[in-house]
């Protein structure tokens, strides 16, 4: 199993030289949003695109 600072290096290594520090962050932070997404999907901690729609709704009244 990849460590969490051999995941970072990676992702660190993968970016262009020129990256400012806030683009590196940014890569990071999605990262991260991606590997929560896909353990929430694996876990069935999910809910359907009709219930997204309802919810959306009630936020624009």
């Amino acid at each position: 199993m990849i460590s969490v600072k051999e995941k970072m290096n990676k992702i660190i290594q993968e970016q262009p030289d020129d990256s400012s520090y806030d683009e590196i962050l940014r890569e990071i932070a999605f990262n991260r949003m991606i590997e929560k997404g896909l353990a929430d999907s694996n876990s069935n901690r999910t809910i359907s695109n009709e219930e997204m729609k309802h919810r959306i709704k009630t936020w624009q009244q």
